[in-house]
Formats: structure tokens, C-alpha cells, sequence
């Protein structure tokens, strides 16, 4: 068996492929969990704490030119190191809110699995049909041949 069939065989495997829809996935839920943080939970966050916004916040690590704006984007241009750590928060309440979706994700799958069972384990549960009548009657049958005879 060849390498190139060996990673033929890998690469195809269900796992693998399941893998890669998660990684798809995951990184377009991500896109969506950001919108969420920066579009509209975001807004709201400042707006309660005095119109703040959190990825703007950063303290420069050297003096800043006098003709540069105080903003990120500008002093960063300008080459002064900087503590963004506005971008920090950002970041953090993003995970925060991530990890509660998720959450409530899985809790909702595992509540459907309890109500929801599969087939599979329907039929586990269910007891067996009986058998068919002849198969019945062949049984009765033995198990009468079986019996020791009464002597008259």
C-alpha cells in the first residue's frame, strides 16, 4: 500500500471531513459572534459606560508627536508602541459571549437528544414482537416432547 493511497484513505475518512465542516463553520460563526460584539453589543456598552468605545482605548509606550490625532490607527502609523488593550476587551468580551452561545447550543442539543431518542435506541427500549405463530406452535411442540411422559 502506497503513501498516496494511505492519504487517500486518511483524508477521506468521516472524521477528517467532519473536522474541516466544523473549521468552516466555526470560522463564519465566528465572523457572526464579531458582528454581534462590535455592531451591536458593543454600541450599547458604551453608550451606558459614557459613550466609550473599548477598541480605541490604548495607552502609548512612548511620547506621541504633538502633530499626530490621539487615536490608534493614527499614533500606530506614527510608529509608537502602544497597550492597546481596548482591542484586549474587545477580544474578551467576544470570547465571553462565544462561549455563552455555545453553551446554550449544546445545552439545547442535549435536551433534544433526551426528548428526541433515535430510532436505535427506540427499538432498544421496545420490547421485542412476538414470534410468529407456527414458530409458536413448534416450540409448544418441543417443549411437550420434552416433558417426561406420565406413566398410566
Amino acid at each position: 500500500m502506497g503513501i498516496a493511497h494511505e492519504f487517500k484513505e486518511f483524508a477521506v475518512k468521516g472524521s477528517v471531513v467532519d473536522l474541516a465542516v466544523g473549521v468552516i463553520i466555526g470560522g463564519a460563526f465566528g465572523k457572526i459572534v464579531d458582528s454581534v460584539v462590535n455592531d451591536l453589543i458593543m454600541p450599547v456598552v458604551g453608550l451606558v459606560f459614557g459613550k466609550l468605545d473599548f477598541s480605541n482605548l490604548f495607552i502609548p509606550l512612548a511620547h506621541v508627536p504633538p502633530d499626530v490625532p490621539h487615536t490608534l490607527e493614527a499614533v500606530r502609523k506614527a510608529g509608537v508602541p502602544v497597550f492597546a488593550y481596548g482591542h484586549f476587551l474587545t477580544v474578551s468580551v467576544n470570547f465571553v459571549i462565544l462561549a455563552f452561545i455555545i453553551f446554550l447550543m449544546v445545552k439545547q442539543i442535549n435536551r433534544l437528544k433526551r426528548e428526541w431518542p433515535h430510532k436505535e435506541e427506540a427499538k432498544k427500549d421496545e420490547p421485542p414482537p412476538p414470534p410468529p405463530e407456527d414458530i409458536q406452535l413448534l416450540r409448544e411442540i418441543r417443549d411437550a416432547l420434552q416433558r417426561p411422559q406420565s406413566q398410566p
